[in-house]
């Protein structure tokens, strides 16, 4: 086996896991879910058929990840985050043939209890907030806050909030990469 389960967790034929990833406590991975290597699924997880999660991405405690979602590679999901796959939800209307896409691209951080309205897409290297409920597109490198969220400043890839000089340059404080801000679009130059 290339993959490690806890006993409790629930693995579907059908699924495919790559090497090295984890699997805890109760979490259910079902057919047709695609997870890449060095992945770490936590404690009550569910992936449904269909979602794709790229190379090491982390899924922390209680994320219910539906059919329509794909992750690039290193996304960070938070405890308890939530994505939606329709858009008008009702009990007695079967609309699984309408479930809308939510890409979140490569390195972007989702935080605890945020809510991601499906069919906005999560630019590279976006940070989410805690208990943010995104309801549009989310650029790469944006910060977002609040409910609704709103774009409250830039993220370097290490996840450090970019302050821009009057030249529009910035640099990450941990990891020295330099950034230009320009067209209200984010790019790494150095």
């Amino acid at each position: 086996m290339l993959y490690t389960a806890h006993p409790t967790a629930i693995i579907d034929e059908g699924c495919t896991i790559g090497a090295g990833t984890r699997i805890w406590h109760f979490s259910h991975i079902m057919p047709g879910a695609e997870i890449g290597e060095g992945c770490n699924i936590g404690q009550n997880v569910v992936v449904s058929p269909g979602v794709k999660l790229g190379r090491n991405v982390k899924v922390q405690n209680n994320v219910s990840l539906y059919t329509g979602v794909e992750c690039g590679d290193d996304v960070f999901l938070g405890p308890s985050c939530v994505f939606t796959n329709v858009i008008n939800p009702r009990s007695a209307v079967n609309r699984r043939n309408q479930y809308a896409r939510t890409y979140v691209g490569k390195g972007a951080s989702i935080g605890a209890n945020a809510t991601i309205v499906c069919g906005h897409d999560i630019g590279e290297y976006a940070f989410i907030g805690a208990g943010a409920v995104v309801t549009k597109t989310v650029p790469a490198h944006a910060l977002v806050v609040g409910n609704p969220a709103r774009q409250k400043g830039w993220m370097s890839e290490h996840g450090h909030k970019l302050l821009f000089d009057a030249g529009g340059q910035a640099t990450c404080p941990e990891s020295g990469q330099q950034y230009q801000l320009k067209d209200n679009k984010v790019s790494r130059t150095a």
